[in-house]
């Protein structure tokens, strides 16, 4: 008989019940070198999964409750700590692993990407949040803003049927790993960050306008609208790569 409760709903908890999902994401830590920590520890489904790999792991989970449960169920090297995740800050190049509560998804990511430590993260979010945070089909401000010094990786689709309760979207299984050599220096991220979230709110009729009306020259606007084009319509901010973001910036006059 499953241990699986019925997650808390004002929580935000659905809790992972399908075992290929659960093997997915083990997998996916186990390619992933550091110390471990679970955001949202829940009921323990995927802290139990984790803890059979042996290496050290910090669970950090808001409910008293169901911390001291995970306590009596864990082994002696998985330190299950209870704590409210958005003030939590992982260990030195440490792997982070959470189903994330999805409606915190937007201030967790924010305070994960501001976390100077640790080096990867295996996520599992709604379907749309991690198509759009690895920019597929169309990027996101937070995505560009943090693309020189990390990349986002989709890895698959999860169905609502994974999980209980069921909410009523999919889930996705979103990679994010620290870049070993960023392609901007951390000194110029403020500065990066704030001429992104200028481009993304400027008008104009299409990339390459909005680009020159920030500073990039004529000639690289356009070539960076053209490398991006795929069909008749404008190419847009959100339809840029980390390099395109890159090389604007860099050329500003």
């Amino acid at each position: 008989m499953s241990d699986v409760r019925p997650g808390r709903h004002e929580l935000g908890q659905n809790f992972l019940t399908d075992r290929s999902v659960l093997d997915r994401i083990v997998y996916l830590v186990s390619q992933r070198q550091g110390p471990l920590v679970e955001w949202g520890t829940g009921n323990g489904a995927v802290t139990l999964a984790l803890a059979d790999l042996g290496r050290p792991l910090v669970g950090v989970e808001i409910d008293s409750r169901r911390a001291a449960d995970l306590r009596r169920r864990i082994g002696t090297h998985v330190c299950i700590s209870e704590g409210d995740i958005l003030r939590h800050a992982p260990p030195q190049d440490a792997v982070v692993v959470s189903n994330v509560p999805f409606h915190l998804t937007t201030p967790i990511l924010r305070h994960l990407l501001a976390s100077a430590t640790w080096r990867h993260a295996v996520l599992l979010t709604q379907w749309e949040v991690a198509r759009k945070r690895a920019g597929v089909g169309g990027t996101t401000q937070l995505t560009a803003q943090w693309w020189p010094w990390f990349t986002f990786t989709l890895d698959r689709q999860v169905p609502s049927t994974a999980f209980r309760p069921r909410p009523n979207v999919d889930g996705g299984l979103l990679l994010i790993d620290r870049r070993r050599e960023p392609l901007l220096p951390d000194s110029d991220l403020r500065d990066f960050q704030s001429w992104v979230a200028t481009v993304f709110s400027s008008r104009g009729r299409g990339v390459a306008e909005i680009l020159r009306r920030n500073g990039v020259p004529v000639a690289l606007a356009g070539e960076i609208a053209r490398r991006r084009r795929r069909t008749q319509a404008p190419v847009l901010p959100r339809d840029l790569r980390a390099e395109d973001w890159v090389e604007a910036y860099a050329a500003r006059a």
